[in-house]
Order: C-alpha cells, then sequence, then structure tokens
C-alpha cells in the first residue's frame, strides 16, 4: 500500500441502517442531509457517503429524484467529493440500488463485496419504542434476512457504471471479501488505485479485535500490494478505538451517523461533524494531516466534480 501522511476522512451522512427514533440527530430530510454534509466538509472530510431517506418518516429511498433534492446543494456548497451508495436499503432489487449512481455518475460510489448476513436485530434490545412502524419491522427482519450482493450482482454494478467514470469505495467487511475484490482485478473489471473500506464490527462480518484489524491489512497487503489505498470504519462504539488503531498504522478513515449515533459513551452525536472533528483530533494528534478533497481526489485517481451527472 502506497503510504500518505495524508488521511482522507470519510463521513457517511445518514445511512440506511439506523431508525429515526434512535436519535434525534440523524438527518432524514433533505434539508437536514445536506446541511449535516457541508457541516462534516467544513470540520475536515474530503468525501461524504450519501443515502436517501423518505422526509416524511425516515424510510430509505434509492431513486437518483431523491438524491437530487440535496445532491446540488451540497455540490454548490462544499468541494467534498461526493459518493453514493449502491447498498441502498435491506432487501431492494439490485437494479433499484445501482440506479442513482448509473444516473447520477459521481465521482465515487460504494460496493458491498459480498453477500452477508447483516444483522441489525440486535439494537431491538437497546431501542423499544418506535415512531413509525416500518422502524421494528426493519430490524428484526435482518434476523432471518441477508444483504445480496452475488458475483452476478457486483458484475453488474461495475457494467452499469462503467462508462461514468465513477471510481468505487469497495467495502469489505470481512476476508473473503477482499478475495471477492481480488477476483475482479484479476479479470481487469477493476483498476487500481484501488479504495478499500475495511468495516469491522457489524454483526455477520469481521470483528474488532487488533488481530482482525491486522489480518485485514495484511491480506490486502498480499493481495494488491501498492495499488491500493485502506482504509477502515467500525460500527457502533467501536469508531473512534478502530478509527485510531488503523490512523496509527497508516490508514484512512471513515466516521459519521450511519456508522455510529455515539459521541462517546452514553452521549449522543449531536452532529456527522462532531464526529469529524472527534476523528481529526486523532489523526493530528499521530502527527498526520488531514487530506484536503482535492488531495483525495488525487489519491484515489478520481475525475473530479466537473465529470458528475448532477
Amino acid at each position: 500500500m502506497a503510504s500518505s501522511n495524508k488521511v482522507i476522512i470519510s463521513c457517511a451522512i445518514t445511512g440506511a441502517i439506523h431508525t429515526p427514533s434512535m436519535s434525534p440527530y440523524l438527518p432524514i430530510t433533505p434539508d437536514e442531509i445536506a446541511e449535516s454534509a457541508i457541516g462534516a466538509a467544513e470540520a475536515g472530510a474530503a468525501i461524504v457517503h450519501l443515502h436517501a431517506r423518505n422526509p416524511e418518516d425516515g424510510s430509505p429511498v434509492q431513486t437518483a429524484e431523491a438524491f437530487m433534492r440535496f445532491l446540488p446543494r451540497i455540490k454548490s456548497s462544499c468541494d467534498a467529493v461526493i459518493n453514493i451508495t449502491t447498498g441502498g436499503g435491506p432487501g431492494m432489487p439490485v437494479e433499484e440500488r445501482v440506479g442513482p449512481a448509473a444516473t447520477l455518475k459521481p465521482e465515487l460510489a460504494s460496493l458491498n463485496m459480498g453477500t452477508m448476513n447483516f444483522a441489525l436485530f440486535p439494537m431491538l434490545n437497546r431501542f423499544k419504542e418506535f415512531k413509525y412502524s416500518w422502524e421494528r419491522e426493519h430490524l428484526e427482519k435482518s434476523r432471518a434476512g441477508l444483504f445480496k450482493n452475488t458475483f452476478s450482482d457486483i458484475e453488474y454494478i461495475l457494467q452499469t457504471c462503467a462508462d461514468n467514470g465513477s471510481k468505487f469505495e469497495f467495502e469489505c467487511y470481512d476476508i473473503g471479501h477482499l478475495y471477492n475484490l481480488a477476483h475482479f482485478v484479476d479479470r481487469g473489471i477493476v483498476k487500481a488505485p484501488i479504495f478499500v473500506q475495511s468495516v469491522f464490527g457489524i454483526l455477520g462480518g469481521i470483528g474488532t479485535h487488533p488481530e482482525d484489524v491486522m489480518m485485514m491489512k495484511r491480506t490486502a497487503d498480499r493481495l494488491f500490494g501498492d495499488d491500493y489505498r485502506w482504509s477502515v470504519l467500525g460500527g457502533g462504539r467501536n469508531q473512534m478505538p478502530i478509527a485510531a488503531m488503523s490512523a496509527a498504522m497508516g490508514s484512512n478513515v471513515r466516521v459519521g451517523l450511519e456508522d455510529s449515533l455515539w459521541d462517546g459513551p452514553g452521549k449522543l452525536a449531536e452532529s456527522n461533524a462532531a464526529l469529524v472533528t472527534r476523528v481529526r483530533q486523532i489523526i493530528e494528534s499521530l502527527g498526520r494531516e488531514i487530506a484536503t478533497p482535492d488531495e483525495a481526489r488525487q489519491i484515489l485517481g478520481l475525475k473530479g466534480p466537473g465529470a458528475v451527472g448532477f
């Protein structure tokens, strides 16, 4: 992996995991998502990772029209790289999930590298009352459901976006996902530099032990050498410990309310900017520097904001 003292901070603004009843600070409406993304960028995030939600009840929505309610404002208000999900929400078919990225041609899009058990149901032990009827079902269905991204699905997303010039944030939740990614690299479908987002602490994926982090890095080093750029995210209370450990090892980091609602034990994060500020303090205390959006574009080989479709 090419070494750099510059750290790219990604901020995942709202996601499709947490539900509105879990935190009053979770951005739901287009205005809230835009304001939160702009605030995160101002705090130091070079990349903002975006999902869309129904402003009436906060449920996940995956249409280009929903994203266009906030993308132009974010683009005109800050220079951050805009990253559009292809994960969407639980149960969405691949054609729906890839639609916004295919239509809007972002600089960056996320891509989960395998089918997996993606368990949200343990949150039912912590959150008992829900404002909207869909929330409890959303969590409970993950007990018997899964996140589906077969080799066919992954290839479909890569091919659908092939002419867009978009690069991908390859989200790897386990060691096998790195090998899935290597399969597409070996076939010449994925080109360097490869942006690998290692995900720790999701039930159904790899854990959060330091040995888990080391194993992910060792495997990625062996498979991709200098052709990849490493980033990490830790779910829930693991967000900052994983970021600190990995930043000391040379990684880039991702934080945000998609990945954790918390800013310390028992304290809800009041904004995405607060989480970016906290991880920035950790990074700078290690003697590393924060990458600007343009530096992130250079490191990741992105096409630039002038070539997107919005």
